[in-house]
């Protein structure tokens, strides 16, 4: 679980690099557009403009290089040339990348047009909700204060963390040890180490936390029809604390937390 300085300096490319990819699609208007289409778009800025490989793609069987959640979509939508995002709505891209044999991942909720102001308000509370839980991260911290952060602002603010899905150790491979949970309790979990990298990547609900997987195999909702909304970055554990690989040019990282 713990990465050696000289792949940590291979991480921070392949996360600079996937960072350019939100930073590119801040400037799209999505409204229009099939989810499709955003695939292809990202799929040539990566193998292109990039020169990387988008990781997801062929992972597990799945053909498209991004998750496209839109809504109540709460992840791990397909893409599809037939489903056109609309003004008002709100959209998860989950993204990966992959440079000189190490891998990134990260996601971005976007506001398409101007959603209703609840709408609004869940995509900001979940971000908020990501950077309580980078906040907590530091050599000698444990997981169950990252999930209890995460938590925490979420049920304050009257949503619902989802449960079945979760973060992630990252490096040559997607997904490795260890688990992320988005919930815990202080204290509880794994010790962090200096060196260690894994994804944190909330999915909060206005509703109940409970979802359902479509017949796609692919597709997960949530299953009272409300919306959900999630945020991810892959982060490292340094001797100050925490550093995101993944940081967008528009992004802060966060205070250590008490």
């Amino acid at each position: 679980m713990v990465k050696t300085p000289d792949e940590l300096a291979l991480m921070r490319i392949s996360g600079r690099l996937l960072a350019s990819v939100f930073e590119m699609l801040d400037d799209v208007a999505l409204a229009g557009m099939s989810t499709m289409e955003v695939n292809d778009l990202v799929d040539r800025f990566i193998t292109v403009d990039l020169a990387a490989r988008p990781a997801s793609k062929g992972q597990y069987g799945f053909q498209y290089v991004l998750n496209c959640s839109i809504n109540h979509v709460v992840c791990h939508g397909v893409p599809d040339p037939k489903e056109i995002i609309r003004e008002g709505d709100i959209i998860n891209l989950d993204i990966t990348l992959e440079k000189s044999g190490f891998i990134a991942d990260s996601s971005k909720t976007y506001l398409v047009g101007d959603p209703p102001p609840a709408a609004r308000r869940l995509v900001r509370v979940t971000r908020e909700a990501m950077w309580r839980g980078i906040a907590k991260v530091r050599p000698g911290a444990h997981l169950g204060d990252i999930g209890f952060a995460i938590e925490s602002h979420a049920k304050k603010n009257g949503y619902s963390v989802v449960r079945d899905y979760c973060g992630h150790g990252i490096g040559r491979e997607m997904h490795e040890e260890p688990q992320v949970l988005h919930f815990g309790r202080p204290g509880a979990g794994l010790k962090l180490r200096e060196g260690m990298v894994f994804t944190i990547e909330p999915m909060l609900n206005q509703g109940s936390r409970q979802v359902s997987t479509q017949d796609d195999g692919w597709t997960v909702v949530t299953r009272d029809g409300k919306l959900s909304a999630q945020f991810e970055h892959t982060v490292a554990v340094t001797s100050a604390g925490v550093e995101v690989l993944t940081l967008r040019q528009d992004e802060t990282p966060p205070r250590r937390a008490a």
